[in-house]
C-alpha cells in the first residue's frame, strides 16, 4: 500500500473552518483522494483509533479530544504516499514545522495540531480499514 496513506482534518481545524484550505492543499500537493468522510467519533471510537497509545499519559486528553468535534476522514493516493504526505502536513509541533506545511498554517499547538497523518504503510492500512468499508473507496 505505498501509494496509499490516511489523513483525518482533527477537530480544531474542522471548528475554525479550514477544512476546504487543507483539503485544497491536500489536492495541490499531488494526491488523489480515493475516500472521504465527515464523521463526529465518539469517545469509545476515538479511543478504539488511539489504543496504540493507551498506556501513554496523554491518551484520556488525545480521545476527549478527537471526540471533541466533527473530523474528515480520507484516503489519499499517490507515489510515495506516506513519506510525502508527512512533509507536506510538518512537524507535530507547529513552532517546528516547516513554512508552507499545513501544521505551520493551520496548526495552534502540539496538541490542536490540525491534521493526522499515518506514518507507515502498515498503519496507513490499519487506520483505513477503521474508517473504510471497501464499498466506500474509488
Amino acid at each position: 500500500m505505498s501509494n496509499m496513506t490516511f489523513t483525518m482534518i482533527k477537530p480544531d481545524a474542522t471548528a475554525k473552518g479550514h477544512t476546504g484550505n487543507i483539503l485544497q492543499h491536500i489536492l495541490d500537493s499531488g494526491f488523489k483522494i480515493k475516500a472521504m468522510k465527515w464523521v463526529h467519533l465518539t469517545a469509545q471510537q476515538a479511543g478504539l483509533f488511539y489504543e496504540v497509545h493507551k498506556e501513554r499519559p496523554f491518551y484520556g486528553e488525545l480521545v476527549s479530544f478527537m471526540s471533541s468535534g466533527p473530523i474528515v476522514a480520507a484516503i489519499l493516493e499517490k507515489d510515495n504516499a506516506v513519506s510525502d504526505f508527512r512533509a507536506v502536513i510538518g512537524a507535530t509541533n507547529p513552532a517546528q514545522a516547516a513554512e508552507g506545511t499545513i501544521r505551520k498554517l493551520y496548526a495552534a499547538s502540539i496538541g490542536e495540531n490540525a491534521i493526522h497523518g499515518s506514518d507507515s504503510n502498515e498503519n496507513a492500512k490499519i487506520e483505513s480499514d477503521f474508517f473504510f468499508s471497501a464499498f466506500e473507496r474509488f
